[in-house]
């Protein structure tokens, strides 16, 4: 069940992330910015196939942050003609810091 609510609320983060650097001039055009789009749905929806029979057993405020966390991540805009910025060298943050790639890489330690 911790297992459950840990990627719940995983979810319910990246949601944010992905919201807030929707509106950043580089990411929200950015090729990793829409594959993780991409990848959060589909796990997500993985998710929620998963453990339909569960959420009833979860408390009401982890219900809560799922259900928030599936309106934002299916509310994304997906960017059309998305291009990597590092690769475009746009992107000048440090190599191998990258904000969407680094909160994405958290769920593979859930």
């Amino acid at each position: 069940m911790s297992r459950l609510i840990n990627q719940i609320r995983f979810y319910h983060y990246i949601a944010g992330v992905l919201t807030v650097q929707q509106a950043d001039p580089l990411c929200g055009i950015c090729k990793a910015y829409a594959n993780t789009i991409s990848a959060m749905r589909e796990g997500f929806t993985e998710l929620e196939k998963n453990h339909a029979d569960t959420f009833g057993l979860l408390p009401a405020d982890v219900v809560l942050l799922f259900e928030e966390a599936r309106r934002s991540i299916m509310a994304l805009r997906m960017p059309e003609g998305a291009e990597g910025q590092k690769k475009a060298g746009k992107c000048q943050m440090p190599e191998g810091v990258c904000f969407i790639k680094s909160s994405k890489a958290m769920l593979s330690k859930i």
